[in-house]
């Protein structure tokens, strides 16, 4: 914005050196006018007099000027009535006075009234020169600003704009991203394929009946497609062994758990989906693993996710079991509740009817999407 700015203010500087400067001479006497005329004289200005501020204010409507000299004592309305209509008129017109009373009071009456400077007489024309400049100086500043502000509410909309669709285009990359690795974890366990995007739909529909804010919406899906990502660690033999593992077998098993937390904790936009990463193994009564978390000591996001992690496997073949129906998990995980599962989230879970879970197992959603 400041660039603009800058630009805005030079190519105002450049149009204002590079032309003839229209002034208007107010003054009752001819003498008065010839001697400004001579001083701000040509090629920068052009100077035009005329002897009333009732003329004045006739020339300032027919045409625009840069620059108005004017004497504050005339005939009529004077130099100080003259003002606020010159001002009113040509907003942006240097405006300067002049009079042969060298007092204090005077000019600052003048300048409140929107005069830019007073002059007393007699005239020196350096001082003249310098006046004209400082206030010439000051309105082109004044139109940059207005034009600046003008242009401010646009610039600001494309701005919001073209960062909001760089913000999109990132969070579009994360996903793809999760997506893909959620995909090489599902890969390499064929018998689980779509089993990230089953639990990230199934977690939506409880997380919103249990009022969770939307900002953590995405923190489930994100967490839906990584939960397992430690699989990714964890030797064929036994990640695809097709009968029931041994003790050995079930503790490298479950160290995908904490091998999945250590790939993504360090990563600050995936610290909620990390959580359920680590607890989404945790049960209600403490006798999950990793860390035997109870209650309400295990977030939120991983009490939901082991209800719809239970209801995918039930319900999807494994190699150790045919899928059931969404009934017979109903009535499975209505057992756990309190015990492997929160309550509360059991009683969210059951309020959906079974038309719904197999509606999401079919249309479940991508994280692109």
């Amino acid at each position: 914005m400041s660039s603009q700015l800058t630009q805005c203010a030079d190519e105002s500087q450049a149009e204002r050196l590079g032309r003839c400067k229209r002034v208007l001479v107010v003054d009752d006497e001819p003498s008065a006018r010839k001697l400004l005329a001579l001083m701000l004289h040509s090629p920068s200005f052009e100077c035009e007099g005329v002897g009333t501020s009732e003329e004045a204010l006739v020339a300032i409507r027919r045409e625009s000027f840069d620059v108005i000299v004017s004497d504050l004592r005339m005939p009529g309305m004077g130099g100080i009535g003259l003002i606020p209509e010159a001002r009113r008129l040509q907003p942006y017109a240097a405006f300067l006075v002049t009079t042969g009373i060298d007092d204090v009071k005077v000019g600052v009456q003048a300048m409140r009234l929107g005069a830019d400077d007073y002059l007393v007489k007699p005239l020196m024309e350096e001082a003249v020169l310098a006046s004209v400049e400082r206030a010439l100086h000051k309105h082109d500043l004044e139109r940059e600003i207005e034009n600046y502000r003008y242009h401010l509410e646009d610039m600001v909309a494309e701005r919001t704009a073209q960062l909001k669709a760089a913000i999109q285009s990132i969070e579009q990359s994360y996903r793809s991203t999760l997506e893909a690795l959620g995909a090489a974890v599902e890969l390499r366990d064929k018998e689980t394929a779509g089993h990230s995007r089953r639990v990230s739909g199934y977690s939506l529909e409880i997380a919103r009946r249990m009022a969770v804010p939307a900002e953590q919406l995405e923190n489930l899906i994100r967490g839906a497609y990584l939960h397992d990502i430690g699989k990714l660690g964890i030797p064929d033999n036994i990640l695809l062994k097709p009968g029931p593992l041994t003790a050995d077998e079930r503790k490298i098993m479950q160290q995908h758990v904490s091998i999945g937390f250590s790939l993504v904790k360090g990563i600050p936009f995936l610290e909620g989906a990390a959580e359920i990463v680590r607890t989404h193994h945790e049960r209600f009564d403490g006798y999950g693993y990793p860390a035997g978390l109870k209650g309400e000591e295990i977030p939120l996001s991983g009490r939901i996710f082991a209800v719809v992690d239970a209801l995918d496997a039930i319900t999807s073949d494994r190699p150790y079991h045919r899928a059931a129906s969404f009934e017979f998990a109903q009535d499975v995980i209505r057992c756990e509740a309190g015990a492997q599962f929160d309550p509360r989230v059991v009683a969210s879970f059951l309020n959906v009817s079974v038309g719904t879970w197999a509606h999401i197992a079919a249309d479940s959603p991508r994280m692109s999407s």
